[in-house]
């Protein structure tokens, strides 16, 4: 029995170490931005914690998804701001022997639950620990690029949607999911707004990298087309999202915004405060025992432009 814990132990120090030099070497060439800390730190903690879940209130948009991968059907994936690996395992699973899928995240938390969910299932899905804006795929050997909220993000769009299309065949599609607007998705901004007269101190979400970062319809066009890919297309779909209600103040608790500050709340009476006026916020949301809203997003499809690939080339 000593024998066998030790041989655990030692294999998972090991894998640790993989880790650590990992993220080491990512940070040494490619620099430590701010979403590079925000996704290492308590962001990517939290949601690799809430692994469970955020795939339950994702799975009708990871359907979504997985439906667009099936009409194309790729040799070769690539998931851009996989996570925890959700929609990369969902692709492996559909495409089974017929093509490869990978998944690249900044994020060491996230990415090492996503290589351990796919050692469980497994699974023939592989994970690259960088920043996809600037690593060297080498070879162009992608023919479809998918994401999943994972493309609003980038410090330099332009640069990242350069670099994923010299990863890409000349031939490649692109289908990604991004949020739209603020406005049309209240359910996503309904805990920072109710907790602010409170706090004041929520991290604001207006401006550069981030959830809503794509809303704009003609912002995403000339990014996408500015980057070597044509065909441009934004189509609006609200997709039903739901969870059980019981676990709605550990979704507000642990995540977004709200998520990342409420911890700083030394007063238990404030903190108390802060939970009740927020809960009170999802009243409109709540069904039964059963949490339920709107997602406001655009499907995004485009595909390589093969006269931008010979300039890349040249």
């Amino acid at each position: 029995m000593t024998s066998s814990w030790l041989e655990v132990a030692t294999s998972h120090f090991r894998h640790f170490l993989a880790i650590l030099k990992e993220v080491s070497m990512h940070v040494a060439v490619q620099g430590y931005d701010e979403q590079a800390a925000l996704w290492n730190g308590q962001a990517g903690e939290a949601w690799a914690a809430e692994q469970d879940l955020l795939d339950t209130m994702f799975k009708p948009l990871e359907d979504r998804l997985v439906e667009a991968i099936w009409m194309v059907g790729p040799k070769a994936l690539l998931d851009v701001g996989c996570g925890t690996g959700a929609t990369t395992l969902a692709a492996a699973l559909l495409r089974g022997d017929h093509g490869s899928s990978t998944g690249i995240d900044v994020s060491a938390p996230m990415l090492g639950l996503a290589r351990s969910r796919a050692a469980a299932e497994h699974s023939p899905a592989r994970f690259i620990l960088a920043d996809a804006q600037t690593y060297p795929f080498g070879a162009a050997s992608f023919d479809m690029i998918v994401s999943r909220f994972g493309v609003m993000f980038f410090a330099d769009p332009v640069a990242a949607f350069q670099n994923l299309r010299r990863a890409s065949r000349a031939t490649a599609q692109m289908r990604l999911l991004a949020w739209r607007s603020a406005a049309e998705n209240p359910f996503m901004t309904a805990a920072e707004n109710a907790a602010a007269p409170l706090l004041g101190t929520v991290p604001p979400r207006a401006g550069g990298p981030g959830q809503f970062a794509f809303a704009d319809p003609a912002y995403v066009r000339s990014v996408l087309g500015r980057s070597g890919w044509a065909a441009v297309e934004l189509r609006p779909i609200n997709v039903t999202c739901s969870f059980p209600a019981s676990e709605l103040e550990r979704f507000f608790t642990r995540l977004g915004p709200l998520g990342r500050v409420l911890g700083d709340v030394a007063d238990p009476s404030q903190r108390a405060a802060i939970v009740e006026r927020v809960r009170t916020a999802f009243e409109p949301f709540l069904f039964g025992g059963e949490v339920r809203f709107v997602a406001a997003c655009w499907m995004i499809s485009a595909r390589a432009c093969p006269a931008y690939r010979e300039r890349i080339d040249d």
